[in-house]
């Protein structure tokens, strides 16, 4: 019978801030992208069977219960097993500045003695490419080789081939341990020498002890906006500063369904969040790194300007479909790559100026940095806000007037104009407060609609959208605005489901199906944030409160979240684990904490804007 991934929610996540694997509580790695996050999968059985790779190491007892925890709030990952002969403690890592990239398992007899197994199936090249497989004469290591890629393996317990995989069958007694060590590495070069397990171990575990005692958060939930932290780093390409979105591609928004997306890469819509998250966290060194990728990523010309980029600022990130996987619970098609890299989405510009504002109000750099590219960007913005396009959630049903896109509009020429009010720096601050009020006057215009008493999806429409609970956290509208709280009430309405709040109706019957897919998706987690945040902006705290410890229970054993949360299946959906729920997550618990906080953008507030 051929292997089924595991839910979604009972993974695991190791890295070495290059690279993440995904490690499942049954003991399996069914995820694993090398040397980079980006890279060809050669575990990929998360989207596809056991023939496209996976790696299991567990009790022979199948029916054995675990539990699992990582090591000194890091990203060494510890599962126990316990059977009836005994139990084990299985430790999972992957090294912090080695010479090559890493995975070292580790077994320690903790009770009795346990019967073990270990199954290797490598398979490059996103599951296709079976290696060729030789044993090195000098320390019994074995190596697999496929074209440019190579792996070797080494531990102390014999290693067989057995059905196109590497196997071993061992025990394991307690206070003994056993290692396996595989290593990656370019098939022209000699094989990566071999590592100490034990030495390793210590220093990846002080390395992330050293990283989380950095942290400079308190409060109630402090916990869990570390463990949001700790994610926010493992997601981070530390050799450029960039950020994925997740570590997975295709894990489905709707098992069964085509919503399957590639999420290894940046998206500058998590730019201020990233900001605000590691300034907040204490950690201005990788918020610097943050804002230099950024920069970077987005020099050249204003009109090229993408919503996302490869990890070291890359932009042909063509999508193909891989027709050999089946996908997560027959969920296809399984994309590499991501179209939405051309897409027009102009809140993207609004993000970038934010967190360009952002890194000058906290010092990150000189406030002349970067401001000639910012203007840049203003003035193609000035010539563009009025032309429709895909929106925040990069539809594929055609270009639309969305009222959020404008909004965020707005927010490049408020905080453009702030920038110059605050530090004197060069730019034509009137012409751009006209564009900023006609920005204003057209969406409250075209962007409310009268009778539902809410703001809408697009212009002149009668759709939701979940983002409209941005308009007051970006500085467009005071929360407690009438407007505001009648889009609040309409969002509750009807996009609330089962407590959790959709990004929009999918098959909405008035304005039609903007983003021509068939069929729906989980609840987003982020736009629930989103909700929470409002009602610490309209004081309604004990509904805030009330919310967000819901969600925190939708996290799994280990802290980690996927994008969406499907009620209906009481799972969660998507890729996993994303940084934009935690960035969210930990947004909303530093809003509990002090609602004085200021929010995205750091926005000093709205009051200029009350009379409207």
């Amino acid at each position: 019978m051929s292997y089924k991934p595991l839910a979604i929610e009972d993974y695991g996540l190791i890295g070495d801030c290059a690279s993440c694997a995904l490690v499942g509580r049954n003991g399996s790695i069914d995820w694993l992208c090398w040397p980079r996050f980006d890279s060809a999968a050669c575990l990929a059985a998360l989207v596809g069977t056991d023939q496209n790779g996976r790696w299991l190491l567990a009790p022979a007892d199948s029916g054995a219960r675990t539990e699992r925890r990582y090591l000194d709030d890091g990203l060494v990952l510890e599962t126990v097993f316990e059977t009836d002969q005994g139990s084990v403690a299985l430790i999972d890592f992957m090294p912090i500045d080695v010479a090559a990239p890493t995975i070292i398992r580790v077994i320690e007899g903790r009770r009795g003695a346990v019967d073990m197994t270990m199954n290797l199936r490598l398979r490059f090249d996103y599951g296709t490419s079976v290696p060729w497989v030789t044993r090195l004469p000098d320390d019994g290591g074995i190596t697999f080789i496929a074209g440019p890629a190579l792996a070797v393996l080494r531990t102390t317990v014999p290693l067989e081939g057995e059905d196109f995989a590497t196997v071993s069958r061992f025990t394991v007694a307690a206070g003994e341990r056993v290692s396996f060590v595989m290593t990656y590495g370019p098939s022209h070069l000699p094989v990566p020498a071999a590592l100490d397990v034990d030495s390793e171990l210590t220093r990846t575990k002080r390395f992330w002890s050293d990283w989380t005692g950095r942290s400079a958060i308190e409060g109630p939930y402090a916990d869990a906006m570390k463990r949001s932290l700790v994610t926010l780093k493992a997601l981070t390409y530390a050799a450029t500063g960039g950020i994925v979105a997740a570590p997975t591609t295709s894990l489905p928004e709707q098992v069964g369904g085509p919503r399957n997306w590639d999420y290894r890469y940046c998206w500058l819509r998590d730019a201020t969040l990233t900001l605000i998250a590691l300034m907040r966290g204490g950690y201005d060194q990788e918020a610097r790194d943050w804002r230099d990728w950024l920069h970077r990523s987005i020099a050249g010309s204003p009109e090229q300007l993408q919503i996302m980029y490869g990890i070291a600022g890359e932009r042909q990130l063509m999508e193909w479909e891989v027709p050999w996987l089946d996908g997560y619970e027959n969920s296809q098609p399984v994309r590499v790559g991501n179209a939405a890299a051309g897409q027009l989405q102009l809140d993207v510009y609004g993000e970038v100026v934010a967190a360009l504002y952002l890194a000058r109000r906290q010092n990150l750099r000189q406030p002349s940095h970067g401001w000639s590219l910012q203007v840049g960007l203003v003035e193609h913005l000035e010539q563009i806000w009025r032309e429709p396009d895909e929106g925040m959630w990069e539809v594929r049903g055609g270009r639309q007037h969305f009222t959020v896109s404008k909004a965020f509009c707005w927010m490049a020429f408020d905080r453009s104009i702030r920038d110059v009010e605050e530090y004197d720096l060069p730019g034509p601050v009137e012409r751009w407060r006209q564009v900023r009020d006609e920005i204003r006057d057209t969406v409250l215009r075209e962007g409310f609609n009268q009778e539902k008493n809410s703001f809408t999806q697009i212009f002149n429409g009668r759709a939701l959208d979940a983002s409209l609970l941005l308009l007051p956290t970006i500085g467009f509208l005071p929360a407690d605005d009438p407007r505001m709280l009648g889009t609040v009430a309409a969002i509750e309405k009807e996009l609330v489901a089962d407590g959790f709040v959709l990004r929009y109706r999918t098959d909405d019957e008035v304005d039609g199906n903007l983003d021509g897919l068939p069929g729906n998706e989980g609840a987003f987690l982020a736009c629930t944030f989103w909700l929470a945040d409002v009602y610490v902006q309209q004081g309604r705290m004990d509904e805030a409160r009330a919310l967000f410890e819901r969600l925190l229970g939708l996290r799994n054993d280990l802290g980690l979240l996927a994008e969406e949360y499907d009620p209906r299946l009481n799972r969660q959906v998507g890729n996993f684990p994303q940084a934009f729920s935690h960035l969210a997550l930990f947004a909303t618990a530093t809003h509990l904490n002090d609602r004085n906080v200021p929010l995205r953008g750091e926005a000093d507030g709205t009051a200029e804007h009350k009379a409207a």
